[in-house]
């Protein structure tokens, strides 16, 4: 889930065997911080913050942060933020607000690693979609790593066992991984115009005015805490979780991710972004001394290797086919015309991309740029 530019500005991704070390050291470090933000939420929560309050707070907080910064980038081009304002409110109202509540909620009755799996069957989501609007059958790969992660989303709901899970919790997870699907295909664009840091404040600020607005109706309950938190089983004010809620979850998590989608192209940055998971599980055991079940750390594992089969799928070549149907300039040609439409491999995440009009494909669907993620 950057703007409504020419497909032709999009960036091919790079190869996986050579990525840029400075993009994955990006990735890597959005991945961590954006890993924290879990724990930190879930001890506000325990404290006696709601989630839309938590999600408001920490909005707003880091549009202040970023708004100058911004304003810098911007040296008075207000047109940048005219012609991509739609990217911006997109961005904001799904990536920034949507995303974050429905993982702040789903955080609020589940475990953290049970919400973040949740969450990222985004991939597995997004190759159902390319398969229902595209009507093209994905391959046998693309297909069994779809399959390996929902029976790996079953073993996480210890459908079959004696664990109760909260069922709204659930679903608030599944909407956090809709919320993240329209991420990545937001994010996926490389747009020039459109710097990093300000498509950041932007959302933010229209995901923070969003839950205040929603509170102010009484839509979303609004409470906040001054009591003492727990963090690593030691007692914190109030405001040290909300801190690193705003300055490293948010603002460095968010700038990094979308340069680290930029920089590496979709195949590398969806790799790296895999990492979260870990991350989150080992923040959540470090300070809120929370470990999934043995089951559920199954699941987990299969949920991962499915998403990984998906996107290793990506990185096989094209199978070349000849045209059906002959050009009429050249009847005996097998390479088609070059007007004829070609599609590039699904990813786990995908936007539309072009393609090279002499290299026509059998894969299954458009290219997309990962994020090196928002899980809340």
């Amino acid at each position: 889930m950057r703007s409504s530019t020419d497909a032709a500005a999009l960036r091919p991704p790079r190869s996986l065997a050579q990525p840029g070390v400075s993009g994955v050291w990006i990735a890597l470090a959005s991945s961590a911080v954006f890993g924290l933000s879990g724990s930190f939420a879930k001890s506000l929560l325990e404290a006696g913050w709601t989630p839309g309050a938590a999600v408001a707070v920490r909005m707003l907080g880091a549009a202040l942060l970023l708004l100058v910064p911004a304003l810098v980038l911007l040296r008075g081009r207000w047109s940048t933020l005219r012609s991509n304002w739609r990217t911006i409110v997109l961005f904001g109202l799904f990536g920034v607000a949507g995303c974050q509540l429905f993982y702040f909620n789903a955080v609020s009755t589940l475990s953290v690693g049970v919400a973040l799996l949740l969450e990222y069957l985004a991939p597995v989501l997004i190759v159902l979609w390319l398969w229902i609007s595209t009507r093209r059958t994905p391959r046998t790969a693309t297909i069994a790593g779809s399959l390996l992660s929902l029976a790996g989303l079953v073993l996480v709901l210890d459908v079959a066992g004696g664990m109760k899970l909260d069922v709204g919790g659930v679903l608030w997870g599944l909407g956090a991984a809709v919320c993240l699907v329209v991420y990545f295909f937001i994010t996926a664009k490389q747009n020039d115009g459109l710097p990093p840091l300000v498509l950041a404040a932007g959302g933010m600020l229209v995901g923070g005015a969003t839950m205040l607005l929603l509170g102010a109706v009484r839509v979303l309950p609004m409470q906040f805490s001054l009591a003492d938190s727990q963090l690593a089983a030691w007692p914190t004010p109030w405001w040290v979780p909300l801190a690193g809620l705003i300055v490293f979850s948010t603002v460095l998590a968010y700038v990094s991710g979308i340069m680290a989608a930029r920089a590496l192209g979709s195949t590398v940055a969806s790799f790296v972004s895999l990492t979260e998971v870990l991350f989150a599980v080992l923040w959540a055991w470090l300070l809120l001394g929370e470990l999934p079940a043995g089951i559920q750390l199954t699941g987990g594992a299969l949920i991962v290797a499915g998403v990984l089969l998906v996107r290793l799928d990506e990185l096989r070549p094209p199978r070349a086919r000849a045209s059906r149907t002959p050009s009429p300039a050249a009847p005996s040609s097998a390479v088609p015309s070059p007007a004829a439409p070609s599609i590039v491999p699904v990813p786990a995440v995908s936007v539309p991309e072009p393609a090279a009009p002499a290299a026509p494909s059998a894969a299954h669907g458009p290219r997309v740029a990962a994020k090196a993620g928002p899980a809340g």
